[in-house]
């Protein structure tokens, strides 16, 4: 599959439309986050049982894994521009949803549809490829995933704070006016992106398995990421539990300035998209893997020694090393091929989101069984699990960033 960008993909993306979908992908991807510190308030206020805690995060994953399988293909049949707009009016109703709603069935009905129409986001990013000029792909990604990955590190803190000064529905009440806002901003600022696809929607969607099947790179990039950001979800879900606990008895307040000093790990992301760019792929994924495993080294010490300067040198070197990696493999994946880059794009983020499940999924128990330790060895098991994989890349039969050879149109 060689990379075909059409002629519109070699004008210079600009610096104002360049920060409007940096700041785009920020605001809408941090609705998947706002639950996460607010976990033990929300499963008081619900009378959840400590165990169903962890799986408002796990709901909101799978929601957003169906949106990227049912909703982002739509990238490549349907004009951009109205189908982001139009998911941005449905996920403002979801969070308006969670903000009045008052049973636990209720909210995880909202949960559920928060993370179907939050996809909206991963049609956007494969809009900032399309609009890039091949040679400056990488750096491009790697400023639009900037805005991104500072949206899920900003939302825990702003949801802590936001929370502490007026309860947690005040939380996804902003956050749904924030959608509406969005909508009518890119209604105006987007350029008009009209798809010519001869595929129907369901002939679309039976594309997918064809394309997981024969696109290697799509099904190794996926899975070094599910495995990465499986730790890093395990992570920001057990932690707030854990600095809640007695070992730091941090207040919301507290536990939003960790997650604040957290971000510092984002901004690896414009780095990592030049790094990409320069063909220096291969050895910057096993780096990027090592910066995780090396961060729960740092974070089962800092727990054991009650050191909050390791665990913030831990969160820091694991939100790095997850960025790293997530630029990375977007630079291979966005450079398979321009006409089916929207499902290339829902496939890849809907593996590694299944990795995100599974991790706070893991997290719940982890914790609830074993402890701050336990939960530190089942990231590092994550990071281990990586490394094995990438270390077949080295196989003599493998080629790993060699395109593999497959129709565009499947």
């Amino acid at each position: 599959m060689q990379p075909t960008d059409t002629a519109a993909e070699q004008q210079p993306l600009s610096l104002a439309l360049m920060s409007i979908l940096a700041i785009s992908t920020g605001i809408i991807v941090a609705n998947l986050y706002y639950a996460q510190p607010l976990d033990g308030l929300i499963g008081t206020a619900l009378h959840l049982p400590p165990w169903a805690v962890g799986l408002v995060m796990t709901a909101m994953q799978v929601g957003y894994g169906l949106g990227l399988v049912f909703v982002v293909p739509l990238g490549d049949l349907l004009e951009n521009r109205r189908l982001i707009v139009a998911t941005l009016l449905f996920n403002a109703v979801a969070l308006f949803g969670l903000t009045f709603t008052t049973t636990a069935s209720a909210f995880f009905v909202f949960v559920l549809l928060v993370g179907v129409t939050s996809a909206s986001v991963q049609i956007i990013i494969p809009f900032a490829a399309h609009l890039a000029p091949a040679r400056q792909r990488g750096r491009i990604i790697g400023n639009v995933m900037s805005g991104l990955l500072l949206g899920i590190m900003l939302s825990r803190p702003a949801a802590s704070f936001l929370a502490h000064v007026a309860g947690w529905r005040l939380v996804f009440g902003v956050s749904g006016g924030l959608m509406l806002a969005l909508a009518l901003l890119l209604s105006f600022a987007l350029p008009a992106f009209p798809r010519h696809s001869t595929l129907s929607y369901f002939r679309i969607l039976r594309s997918l398995g064809p394309l997981l099947v024969n696109v290697p790179e799509l099904r190794r990039r996926g899975g070094y990421q599910a495995a990465l950001f499986g730790a890093f979800i395990l992570f920001w879900t057990a932690v707030p539990l854990f600095l809640a606990g007695p070992s730091f008895s941090l207040t919301q307040k507290g536990i939003g300035l960790f997650a604040l000093v957290g971000t510092g790990g984002v901004f690896i992301s414009p780095i990592a998209g030049r790094i990409a760019d320069r063909g220096w792929i291969r050895p910057a994924t096993g780096c990027a893997m090592t910066m995780v495993l090396a961060a729960f080294g740092l974070l089962a010490i800092g727990g054991a020694e009650r050191s909050m300067i390791l665990l913030v040198a831990g969160a820091l070197l694991l939100d790095a090393g997850v960025a790293f990696n997530l630029i990375l493999s977007q630079r291979v994946i966005y450079n398979l091929a321009a006409d089916i880059r929207a499902r290339l794009n829902g496939l890849f983020i809907a593996l590694f989101f299944i990795g995100g499940a599974c991790g706070s999924a893991i997290a719940s128990f982890s914790y609830a069984f074993g402890g701050w330790s336990s939960t530190c060895l089942a990231g590092a098991l994550l990071a281990i699990l990586a490394l094995v994989a990438y270390a077949t890349e080295f196989l003599p039969s493998r080629d790993c960033l060699k395109a593999p050879a497959a129709k565009t149109e499947a």
